[in-house]
């Protein structure tokens, strides 16, 4: 796949994105080794083709760099080595979902690697069921609803931006 075609799909998310936050979609779905994820698409800011960031010295792991985003400057979070699930590739279907927090006082940017984007969905009438087990993914999930055949972890946007337990909690 060129990366021309790649950015024409990325393109093409971004606005699927901004066209469902006005209407009644709930999360975008991504792929994270094989497994399915989620966050409200009302935090998605954008959805970009993966590039390599400005490394950050004595960082996390799992912290890959930064990027500059309009003039802001956004921390990238591989979430694969972040829940260490999988191992990290880097392929043309890598994408960077840059999320959005307004907390207090303070708007948080942060951009996470994730393998692909598969859709934009709705909750419609599913149960968002409580998370089960005890894993590196609990404390940032919201808890678990079916998607089609597959169940989907939906994550809370705020724990993930969260710099005070990424800080704390390095892997």
């Amino acid at each position: 796949m060129s990366s021309q075609v790649h950015l024409t799909e990325v393109d093409a998310l971004n606005e699927a994105v901004s066209n469902e936050v006005s209407e009644n979609a709930d999360f975008l779905s991504f792929e994270l080794a094989n497994e399915l994820y989620g966050v409200d698409i009302k935090d998605v800011e954008e959805i970009r083709v993966w590039e390599k960031p400005t490394p950050i010295p004595r960082s996390p792991s799992f912290v890959l760099g930064v990027i500059n985003l309009r003039g802001m400057i956004v921390p990238i979070i591989d979430l694969r080595a972040r829940f260490s699930v999988g191992e990290c590739q880097y392929l043309p279907t890598t994408v960077v979902i840059v999320l959005r927090s307004s907390g207090d006082n303070d708007d948080k940017m942060m951009g996470l690697v994730v393998d692909a984007v598969s859709d934009v969905v709705s909750q419609g009438d599913n149960v968002l069921s409580p998370s089960v087990g005890d894993s590196l993914v609990t404390p940032y999930l919201q808890g678990i609803v079916n998607v089609g055949e597959r169940v989907m972890s939906l994550l809370d946007t705020d724990e993930l931006l969260n710099i005070e337990r990424i800080l704390r909690n390095p892997i």
